[in-house]
């Protein structure tokens, strides 16, 4: 066992090849670092202030003023005589405010060094961050009587962006914010336009929504209370003995702070962003931060765009108008999505990570042939939730309730369910975990509309990818059994399509599209035997001794071998699978894709050779000739040879071709190896691992319903003398305290902590979810191997010998041969269109 642990950890190691050396590198940047962020934004924020007094001289006089600022004059007659008291590292006070519409509202005042730094600091958006304590559900929001400073400024708001959050770090999260700014900068840019120009700034929205508050990362809260987002010490557990469902802070923010944790100001091009930060009291998962989003505070801000993204995802720097220009020239456009891309890291030097570069090309050629294929059909089968783009009008509901967002909603009904004990369907609940494909679907086939999606190659957003098998498994079988049950869903309501408004001739389109869509699923389902298929055939060749080029039965002792070999690693697979995470069987997922990609080693030399032979034997048959044309006739009139030849350029050679139309080459020379050596892999380890593993459909909430004090609890009171309610609010007691926090803040921005491990759950599973993974599995291992043992019967021989074997092989490459001239039509109208269109 300790020989297997050693090969396990240096099959680990392979795929981490710089990992050691770069932890250490980063290690002692930090050492050195320390304190030196901290100094420098100290000096950015007093260099922000000297040229703010230089330019504005007055501002000295409203600094002086800037208690004026802290309460309105409402609040000044209702507050009671201070009860100073010390709570946690800051001082608190008590003081008796009115309430809002019957709602908590606080207005506080911005740190002093935060407020002298900033150019506009004339209104309360700038010199106050405003709390609200929402206890209602975010359906409720607004006819609860909650609203937000916009709707109060009658500020009409063209495009609304949410960045949604669990607990990732303040790196992500910077770069993410720090990119949306930039691209908010380069909306104020454009003078010329009609829409935007220096005011720009006032059209768009931010909505930052934290999956629980308990989960978030705290450092990712200093960095929003640096930003003047967030300030500790104001948020309430508890109003009028009603629990607190989300802290909503509002603030117009004039800094923005970059991955590096340096602070940038106007002097960078940084203009004033208004932000919506949403912190849900309790983990209620992605879907449910995006209700907050759309049904909460859609509906007072009414926008004409929603921009989703994802925390880490960074837009490129003229992507989210790129985005928007799409729907401003196209009234049908309903949603659209740009190009996600891998991050490469410094240098490119993530491609030496042969999982990394794998991926990167996988995103590199569905960004080339798929969606444009599927753009130029009017439907796209997924915009991804990490950087895609909605028109808000065409995703709400009608009169009745009934639309794309109820739709889309319905997973999250699947969550309440799962949480109270009641059984959810486990189709429905494999299908929302692509519940962004549920929406494309929705709002393409919408009852009497003719909304289309488009895909905009000049818009792009870059990601991490996995680079750790492991988490690489977990996140593809997420997508895996999503794409799948949510393709089924499609297939079986595509009828609905017929009840849009989408005139004949876009209607023949999706049909056309919706029978690609059948073709892809079934292949999908079929991947593993047709896989296993083409390895037998091919590498069977060779045992042929007429072929052989080893010599003395080599060929077939070989292929005897692989085949083996490769029974076993799928019997490997299998057990690993069936209950285990990758993370508990990651050396033995990670021998079995190594023994994957040695097999397609020795496939691509038998590939190689037979097309090596079946050249050598045309030219002896036909006599070959110095005429490139008379050659080519040849070849194509030899049944094998033309087979694998029409094969392989159907495929790799429509991936560059493609790849240079598109100006975009580079991946096929950096990431197309790594590519090919795993996709084996890819389609076995994968495929079986979602398979396997389609009871598991935990949504990552666990039914929390208690109700946390350690905030504290407000009392309302009503004053009937004076027609009002008021609360007793415990407050940071002066201006004091709050510029220590934000010192605090500041200087917490420069200390960064090693990375904790990830903590291990367990998942219960009940024996319904089991059974159907069960039925699922045998069926599709079924279909699978009743389709090797007809195929790979004895009497099959050689894939240069004609048999019905041989049949079935010529049918499998020329039905990848005509979905891939497909796929490359689809591609190069797109970019027919883009050139005309263009403008």
């Amino acid at each position: 066992s300790e020989e297997t642990s050693t090969f396990g950890d240096w099959l680990s190691s392979w795929f981490n090849i710089s990992k050691e050396q770069e932890s250490s590198t980063n290690l002692l940047q930090q050492q050195q670092q320390q304190g030196t962020n901290y100094a420098r934004n100290q000096q950015t924020l007093s260099s922000l202030r000297s040229q703010k007094q230089q330019a504005e001289p007055s501002n000295k006089q409203r600094e002086n003023n800037r208690h004026k600022l802290t309460r309105s004059d409402t609040e000044k007659s209702y507050l009671d005589a201070p009860k100073s008291q010390q709570a946690g590292n800051g001082r608190k006070i008590t003081r008796r405010l009115p309430l809002t519409n019957n709602h908590l509202v606080v207005d506080c005042p911005i740190p002093d060094r935060l407020l002298g730094a900033l150019n506009f600091s004339e209104r309360d958006e700038f010199s106050q961050l405003r709390y609200t304590a929402a206890t209602c559900e975010p359906d409720d929001f607004e006819t609860e009587g909650y609203t937000l400073r916009q709707k109060i400024y009658n500020r009409e708001t063209e495009l609304f962006i949410v960045m949604t959050m669990y607990n990732e770090d303040e790196v992500l999260f910077t770069r993410t914010m720090h990119g949306v700014m930039k691209n908010i900068a380069h909306l104020c840019s454009l003078k010329r336009s009609p829409m935007w120009g220096p005011d720009g700034w006032k059209k768009v929205v931010v909505c930052i929504v934290a999956d629980g508050r308990k989960v978030v990362n705290k450092r990712v809260l200093n960095v929003l209370a640096s930003m003047g987002v967030y300030q500790a010490g104001i948020a309430k557990n508890v109003v009028d003995d009603k629990p607190v469902k989300a802290h909503i802070y509002e603030y117009t923010t004039q800094i923005s702070i970059d991955p590096s944790m340096n602070i940038k100001g106007s002097d960078k091009g940084i203009v004033p962003v208004q932000v919506i930060f949403c912190l849900k009291e309790k983990n209620a998962k992605k879907i449910n931060s995006h209700r907050w989003f759309f049904n909460a505070f859609g509906p007072i801000l009414q926008p004409n765009v929603c921009i989703l993204l994802d925390v880490g995802t960074r837009p490129g720097n003229s992507s989210i108008y790129q985005l928007w220009k799409v729907f401003n020239n196209n009234p049908l456009v309903g949603g659209a999505c740009g190009e996600i891309r891998a991050m490469l890291g410094t240098a490119c030097c993530q491609l030496l990570n042969p999982l990394v570069a794998a991926q990167n090309f996988e995103y590199k050629m569905s960004n080339i042939l798929d969606k444009p294929l599927e753009s130029v059909f009017g439907y796209i089968s997924v915009l991804p939730g990490a950087f895609s783009a909605y028109r808000y009008a065409a995703l709400k509901n009608d009169a009745n309730g009934h639309g794309p967002l109820e739709k889309y909603f319905l997973g999250e009904d699947l969550l309440h369910k799962d949480q109270s004990g009641k059984q959810a369907g486990l189709f429905e609940a494999n299908m929302y975990l692509a519940e962004d494909r549920i929406l494309c679907f929705e709002l393409v086939a919408k009852k009497n509309e003719r909304w289309l999606l488009q895909y905009v190659n000049s818009a792009f957003g870059e990601t991490d990818v996995p680079n750790q098998l492991p988490e690489f498994i977990s996140q593809r079988r997420r997508w895996l059994n999503g794409s799948f049950f949510a393709g089924v869903y499609g297939l079986i309501h595509f009828p609905k399509i017929w009840n849009s408004g989408h005139g004949f001739n876009r209607t023949l389109l999706l049909l056309i599209e919706g029978i690609y869509n059948v073709i892809s699923l079934i292949f999908s389902w079929f991947a593993v035997g047709n896989f296993y298929i083409a390895f037998y055939f091919i590498t069977k060749s060779l045992a042929d001794p007429s072929v052989d080029p080893f010599g003395n039965g080599w060929g077939e002792r070989i292929f005897d071998f692989c085949r083996y070999v490769y029974a076993s690693l799928l019997f490997i697979v299998f057990i690993c699978s069936m209950g285990n995470r990758p993370q508990g069987s990651k050396h033995l997922f990670m021998a079995c894709l190594v023994g994957f990609a040695c097999i397609m080693v020795y496939m691509l030399f038998c590939a190689s050779w037979l097309i090596y032979k079946g050249i050598q034997l045309a030219a002896e048959r036909h006599q070959w000739t110095l005429d490139t044309t008379t050659n080519f006739q040849i070849a194509m009139n030899d049944p094998g040879l033309r087979n694998m030849l029409i094969s392989l350029s159907s495929t790799y050679g429509i991936y560059f071709v493609s790849s240079c139309l598109h100006g975009q080459p580079f991946h096929m020379f950096t990431s197309f190896l790594p590519y090919l050596l795993l996709l084996p892999g890819y389609i076995n380890i994968l495929n079986i691992y979602a398979f396997c593993n389609t009871h598991d459909v935990s949504w990552g909430t666990k039914g929390d319903n208690t109700i946390a004090k350690d905030l504290g609890i407000v009392k309302v009171s009503d004053e009937k003398e004076k027609g009002v309610k008021t609360a007793e609010v415990e407050l940071p007691a002066d201006q004091y305290d709050i510029n220590c926090q934000y010192d605090a803040a500041l200087f917490a921005l420069d200390d960064r902590p090693n990375k904790m491990e990830e903590n291990k759950s367990t998942l219960t599973k009940d024996d319904y979810q089991r059974a159907f993974r069960t039925h699922l599995v045998l069926a599709w291992i079924a279909c699978n191997a009743v389709l090797v043992i007809f195929i790979t019967a004895p009497s099959y021989e050689s894939i240069f010998v004609q048999s019905a074997g041989t049949t079935y092989m010529s049918v499998l490459l020329w039905v990848n041969c005509g979905l891939g001239i497909f796929r490359f039509i689809g591609s190069c109208i797109f970019l027919l269109l883009n050139i005309f269109t263009s403008g």
